[in-house]
């Protein structure tokens, strides 16, 4: 196959992956950018991993934890859970037992959106490569023929000063 051939196999190539990128983004936008309603599960998932994530339950399960140890070391009332806070230990893990699942699906969710996010980068940068590339196409070609407009213009000039040369020679 020839240098031109396989040029412009390539070029129909990059055109066709063009027009199916820019068709994908065309879909994309029609339906909101593919963002998907979220079920009960997913938004119950991302509450209870946004609520376990923020500052507001360090410090409030920080500060039960804290009236809980103290009422209990205290005399103040009467000692429900003593030193080793077994009962404590185990509404913990009770509680990490559930968060867990909940911050794990809600992690998941979340990256997916991050792949499907990552993806739709590479198309556009694709695209864009791609969009650049033509602009380049576009521009040798002008020069191209911007330089064969030249060359004729000088190749006329250079005929009309030797028709001048050799008219202003046989004057004389």
């Amino acid at each position: 196959m020839s240098q031109p051939d396989l040029k412009h196999r390539i070029f129909e190539t990059e055109e066709q992956l063009l027009t199916e990128l820019r068709a994908v983004r065309r879909r994309l936008r029609a339906t909101g950018d593919g963002k998907a309603e979220l079920t009960l599960g997913q938004r119950v998932a991302d509450g209870v991993a946004a609520t376990m994530g923020s500052w507001n339950f360090i410090i409030i399960q920080s500060a039960i934890l804290l009236a809980w140890i103290v009422l209990n070391i205290t005399a103040y009332i009467e000692h429900w859970d003593p030193y080793p806070f077994i009962l404590l230990n185990l509404a913990l893990s009770f509680q990490a037992a559930y968060a867990a699942p909940f911050i794990m699906m809600s992690q998941n969710r979340q990256q997916d959106i991050d792949r499907m996010a990552a993806e739709n980068d590479y198309k556009i940068n694709i695209k864009a490569e791609l969009e650049i590339e033509l602009l380049h196409q576009k521009f040798d070609q002008l020069r191209e023929t911007e330089v064969a407009r030249l060359t004729e213009a000088v190749s006329d000039l250079t005929e009309l000063l030797k028709a001048a040369n050799s008219r202003g020679a046989s004057a004389t």
